[in-house]
């Protein structure tokens, strides 16, 4: 079973700037005033990240945050 931390990927841009998380929404993708104010999904598409359900930009955007920077410093060590 693979940690939740090493799935969020889903959440950062890839190489063409897309956060998979937002899927085929293209206003959120591009619109600055979005783009950048992540929500966390209550699921999430297993082949493509896309969000699916309810959304929320409570603690869960904290918690996911936190673990997109732990990520990040096991990746400079």
């Amino acid at each position: 079973m693979l940690a939740i931390s090493s799935r969020m990927h889903i959440f950062l841009h890839d190489t063409n700037g897309r956060r998979a998380v937002f899927g085929d929404q293209e206003y959120f993708q591009h619109d600055t005033h979005w783009r950048d104010n992540i929500p966390f999904y209550e699921y999430f598409h297993g082949d493509t990240g896309a969000g699916l359900g309810a959304n929320h930009q409570t603690s869960w955007t904290g918690l996911i945050a936190k673990l997109i920077q732990q990520q990040g410093e096991r990746r400079t060590r």
